[in-house]
């Protein structure tokens, strides 16, 4: 499936609408996506958004010498706050105006990846992984998020197209460009560092023999040029040599605990857990509010230390825990499509209006055993004495008995709750249907969680009766208590018309699975060798090797990674138009032997 026609003699008309038409397929899901997650886009590491916003304000209010001094902020790189900061200047502290960069940032590197492929295959595989990558639910889902990780994309693909365009006629400094580009991804996220030693490397192999040593050395070059004022920065006013930030020490840390479940190591999960066990460890309570805020620096470093001494004394256990990290990151994240129907149009404010329905606290779960509170039980919890409390064991899932509603209507259940131990998914659900569901689960930092009123709203779309259900969420067993259940009408669902287009993008969405995705990828790798491709296949598994390779060592979630499956979309494109091959061929043998 290689691409025998260069890419210059595809004419200009045709490509611009082709860049055009996966541009607005791409900015139209991810907008649709924040749509649908607007209102909960801010609870995904809400912490780490609070940091990266109290450092932007420090930009806006001048605090420059604040801004760079601060230590309890050098857990990331400075990139982010100052697009935080950009914004704010531009149009005021906006989230919506910084997720729809984010979407436009995305939507371009859509377009991208599509020129990339064009550069290696035909118009057709490139079509294809621009499609699937406009699609895609999980970079749709990442870009509406309040976090850096979707804008660290376009930079890679940037150098990455920079390369593949240098391949054929050679460009030092196109290629010292693309090393820039990386270097810039590192200003947003610091997982990057060692990237441009992979891409150097990939570089120097797709180039000709006389120019390889070259060619590493101007993306090498070029990335130490990006990086370098972080490095001068911190090197003055720490006194220490931090490349980009701190956190290896943690994460490393914290890596090695995701794969010790029984302990053994000693080694806390959760920054939480560290920073306790530092603050019992050291005498020093104060090491306890965070894990830079007081001696940032040599703590960070202890923690590499420790780290690095515990992978000494289990090499082979290591081994096996890098190579089930890699496995884990190549799976893609189970977020949720695109919603049938439009979310909520209307505020969700309740205080005015009646309930359509309520219930008492035991009536509430007619299926379910109440287990009663007594009053000093419940007051060594800090929440509702004499509240019904509600056990849930494994698989159960007790519902509420069925509530007739308006169709097209907009609704909110209130729900005051508290969780006593685990975690716990209130969902709306309607013929088996998820309408919509919230996450509530106890604080890590006192043991259970604060009572709280949740909110949760949906849309009732074409039916016409409900349940609230419970269940466990990523937990064998809950136990919460909760107070009378409410029920709101808040008005008719605008933009009802927009199921008629959502309908097909969620079923399009429902098909991004591994099981399907994994094996499909391998079948592309196998083709790329049987034709002996083997410089497209080098350029395109560059960066998931240096993720899959030196992410795995530490702690891992799948937004810090996730731009692997850009280059993976292109491989499936080339398995999958392969297979169409295949079928067309087939079946048109059938026709003329009929």
């Amino acid at each position: 499936m290689a691409n025998n026609t260069p890419p210059t003699l595809i004419s200009r008309r045709r490509l611009l609408l082709s860049c055009l038409a996966l541009f607005v397929l791409a900015f139209a899901v991810r907008t649709l996506t924040w749509q649908d997650n607007r209102l909960d886009a801010w609870k995904v590491q809400t912490s780490v958004t609070h940091r990266y916003k109290e450092s932007a304000r420090q930009l806006v209010n001048g605090q420059f010498k604040t801004f760079l001094t601060d230590v309890p902020r050098l857990g990331h790189p400075p990139g982010y706050p100052i697009v935080l900061a950009t914004v704010y200047l531009t149009v005021g502290e906006s989230d919506t105006a910084l997720q729809f960069l984010q979407i436009t940032v995305d939507s371009a590197s859509v377009v991208l990846l599509f020129l990339i492929s064009l550069e290696l295959f035909s118009l057709s595989v490139s079509l294809l992984a621009g499609v699937l990558a406009a699609l895609s639910p999980q970079f749709a889902y990442f870009s509406v998020l309040l976090l850096p990780d979707s804008l660290v994309v376009l930079p890679i693909l940037l150098a990455l197209y920079l390369i593949v365009k240098s391949r054929q006629r050679f460009n030092w400094w196109r290629l010292l460009i693309a090393g820039v580009f990386i270097g810039v991804s590192c200003w947003l996220r610091a997982n990057a560092l060692f990237l441009p030693v992979f891409v150097g490397v990939a570089a120097a192999l797709t180039t000709s023999k006389g120019k390889r040593v070259s060619a590493a050395v101007a993306v090498l070059a070029g990335a130490v040029i990006a990086i370098a004022p972080i490095t001068i920065k911190n090197a003055i006013v720490f006194h220490a040599f931090i490349p980009l930030s701190l956190g290896s020490g943690q994460t490393l840390l914290e890596g090695l605990a995701d794969y010790d479940p029984k302990g053994t190591l000693n080694i806390p999960n959760t920054d939480l857990g560290l920073t306790r066990q530092e603050a019992d460890w050291y005498g020093r309570p104060d090491y306890a509010d965070g894990l830079f805020n007081v001696d940032g620096i040599e703590r960070d470093r202890m923690r590499v230390r420790r780290g690095l001494t515990t992978i000494a004394q289990h090499p082979f256990w290591f081994a096996g825990v890098m190579g089930k990290r890699a496995l884990a990151s190549t799976r893609l994240d189970p977020v949720p499509p695109l919603r049938a129907q439009s979310p909520l149009s209307h505020p969700v404010d309740v205080t005015t209006l009646k309930p359509i329905w309520s219930e008492e606290k035991t009536a509430v779960w007619p299926t379910a055993s109440i287990v009663w509170v007594t009053h000093n039980q419940s007051a060594t919890r800090g929440f509702y004495s004499g509240y019904a409390q509600l056990r849930i064991e494994g698989a159960n899932q007790p519902q509420t008995k069925t509530i007739p509603v308006s169709s097209f209507h907009d609704f909110v259940f209130e729900v005051p709750i508290q969780v006593l131990e685990g975690r716990i998914e209130l969902k709306v659900i309607s013929g088996g249907k998820v309408l919509g569901s919230t996450i509530v689960e106890t604080d890590d930092q006192s043991g259970y969680q604060q009572g709280i009123n949740v909110e949760l709203p949906f849309v009732s779309g074409n039916n016409s009766e409900l349940q609230l259900a419970i269940a466990n969420s990523a937990s064998a067993q809950s136990k919460l208590t909760f107070d009378r259940v409410r029920l709101f009408d808040v008005g008719p669902s605008s933009l009802t018309w927009l199921r008629f287009v959502r309908a097909p993008l969620r079923f399009m969405q429902t098909v991004f699975k591994t099981a399907w995705t994994i094996p499909v990828l391998i079948l592309g790798i196998g083709i790329l060798i049987q034709r002996k491709q083997l410089p497209s296949l080098i350029l395109l598994f560059a960066v998931p090797a240096y993720y899959l390779i030196v992410q795995s060592a530490l702690h891992t979630e799948r937004r810090y990674v996730y731009v692997i499956h850009f280059f993976f979309l292109v491989i499936v494109s080339v398995a999958l138009c392969w297979v169409t091959s295949l079928i067309i061929h087939f079946v048109a043998r059938r026709a003329s032997t009929s």
